[in-house]
């Protein structure tokens, strides 16, 4: 009975397990701000995701643990940048660099936080000015202020006359368009364009170098090899030539990435992230008051006032933000935009130097590649040439065997044993000297008739081009 209302016993959460998974699932950051200061964040990959509205995928791209080609995209909120080493989430007010503590990284953290410091007093002047060319433009008469009717006409047409007449003289003469005319001369590069800049020039002046170091170990390792060929200089020349071929993908695939986005516009207005948060923050302010004036009219010309409200909407984001393109969807309810296309010659300018510069990186692997090349020709052709001579001397040499063997045959001949006259034992000395004599004319005759049989032959061999 017992064993029967025994209870099984309750196995502890694995809480161990649980934690090691949490710091699994965080990674630091190193975040940096647009006033340049830099501090450290344990952040989730979900807490990113919401911070910076990336998809997973996106993030993985991050990922120190896997390997993924450079790569630069643009999303709604952020930037991803994926270039050689050097990682980072750009968004509008912030850059998130997750592997800060590599040493190869830390050059380009010092020189993301100098670029943004020093250009923060720039943009605060450009805020300021921002600011008091939006009061002077909502200050000036002919501007029509979002949320004014048919029915506040009357009342514009009142201030018109009265700035006409004299009244209000303080008002600045220069209208709205010329005053964001004289502001934009005065704009600089946005916040993500600028940490942009930092990653683009990080990623060329690496690939730069790791291209001077392996010429200045090619050319001379090429120019030994060609003055004497052995096993140690084409090792070398071997290890050379395998760092060329990875060296050159790494900076054909960031030359193709640039090339991509300069070929596609669309793309690089995705990445105007400061020009998007002002224009979402523009529409939702000419929204909230379109909302607030909407109640003070009649039912009957809410359509109408609705309609104005957003062609006049449409032409202050147009004159603010310098777009080429806006459209607004007539059919959605609160008038919101559909498609603002900032000016992306900024964009375009700064891609297309990187891109110069690049290619120019691109164009010295490629001539290192060409002399290489050359190189292996001239070994190949100065090891064919070896190969004629060892070939030359071995039919020299069988040339000379089949000669050696006819004279073998003609000794072997001699050597029979059969009674022949030259054999006998002389008995007088002039018997004796007459047999020297045959035996030496036989030797020598025997010499000189190989000696001639191998001239005839060289010299057929020569005659016909077998030899040289």
């Amino acid at each position: 009975m017992e064993a029967h209302h025994a209870r099984p016993q309750a196995v502890p959460p694995p809480g161990g397990t649980r934690r090691k998974a949490a710091a699994a699932a965080t990674r630091e950051w190193l975040v940096v701000s647009p006033s340049g200061g830099a501090c450290l964040e344990e952040v989730g990959k979900y807490q990113v995701m919401a911070r910076t509205g990336l998809p997973a995928r996106d993030l993985r791209v991050l990922d120190p643990h896997l390997s993924y080609p450079s790569s630069i995209l643009g999303r709604e909120r952020a930037i991803v940048v994926n270039l050689e080493r050097f990682r980072a989430v750009i968004t509008a007010q912030e850059v998130l660099i997750p592997n800060s503590k590599d040493p190869v990284v830390a050059p380009f953290v010092r020189e993301l936080q100098a670029r943004v410091s020093d250009s923060s007093e720039a943009n605060q002047t450009c805020d300021i000015d921002g600011e008091a060319l939006m009061k002077e433009a909502s200050g000036w008469p002919s501007a029509v202020v979002p949320g004014t009717g048919q029915k506040d006409a009357p009342e514009a047409s009142k201030q018109n006359n009265s700035i006409s007449t004299g009244e209000n003289s303080g008002v600045p003469a220069p209208p709205p368009l010329a005053l964001c005319k004289d502001h934009s001369m005065k704009k600089v590069l946005p916040f993500e364009f600028r940490a942009l800049e930092v990653c683009l020039e990080s990623a060329c002046r690496c690939l730069e170098a790791e291209t001077l170091t392996l010429e200045q170990e090619a050319y001379p390792a090429l120019d030994e090899l060609t003055s004497k060929i052995s096993t140690l200089n084409l090792e070398r020349v071997r290890q050379i030539k395998s760092r060329l071929v990875a060296i050159s993908g790494r900076v054909q695939k960031v030359r193709d990435e640039l090339e991509h986005l300069l070929d596609d516009d669309m793309d690089m207005a995705e990445m105007y992230l400061t020009e998007k948060l002002m224009s979402q923050r523009l529409v939702e302010s000419s929204l909230s008051r379109v909302h607030e004036n909407g109640h003070d009219h009649d039912d009957d010309n809410d359509d109408d006032n609705d309609d104005d409200d957003v062609t006049e909407e449409s032409r202050l984001a147009h004159l603010f933000l310098g777009g080429e393109d806006i459209q607004s969807d007539p059919g959605s309810s609160n008038g919101s935009f559909t498609a603002i296309k900032p000016n992306i010659e900024e964009l375009e300018m700064l891609l297309e130097a990187y891109f110069v510069q690049i290619d120019g990186t691109l164009n010295k692997l490629s001539h290192l590649r060409e002399y290489v090349d050359d190189t292996e020709d001239y070994i190949n052709i100065m090891l064919d040439d070896k190969q004629n001579q060892l070939l030359q001397m071995g039919v020299m040499l069988s040339t000379a065997t089949v000669v050696i063997t006819a004279g073998v045959v003609v000794v072997g001949l001699f050597g029979m044993n059969i009674g022949i006259s030259l054999y006998n034992t002389p008995t007088t000395p002039e018997e004796a000297r007459k047999s020297d004599m045959e035996f030496w004319a036989t030797t020598f005759g025997t010499i000189g008739g190989c000696v001639i049989l191998y001239i005839l032959a060289i010299g057929w061999g020569k005659k016909s081009g077998l030899l040289q």
